[in-house]
């Protein structure tokens, strides 16, 4: 691994506030696109559009 030195630190945050966000989002996403699927899946039952 690279050696740092006095720079590990902040160095070290940076990466695991980036992946932190990066996770974040990707859990996001999911999640929208879950919620978003079931409600077209809802108005398409109510419209009686059977794809």
């Amino acid at each position: 691994m690279v050696e740092l030195g006095k720079y590990a630190g902040p160095v070290l945050a940076a990466y695991g506030v980036s992946l932190g966000l990066v996770l974040a989002l990707v859990w996001l996403t999911l999640w929208k696109s879950r919620k978003m699927r079931r409600k077209l899946e809802t108005l398409e039952r109510e419209m009686g559009l059977h794809g």
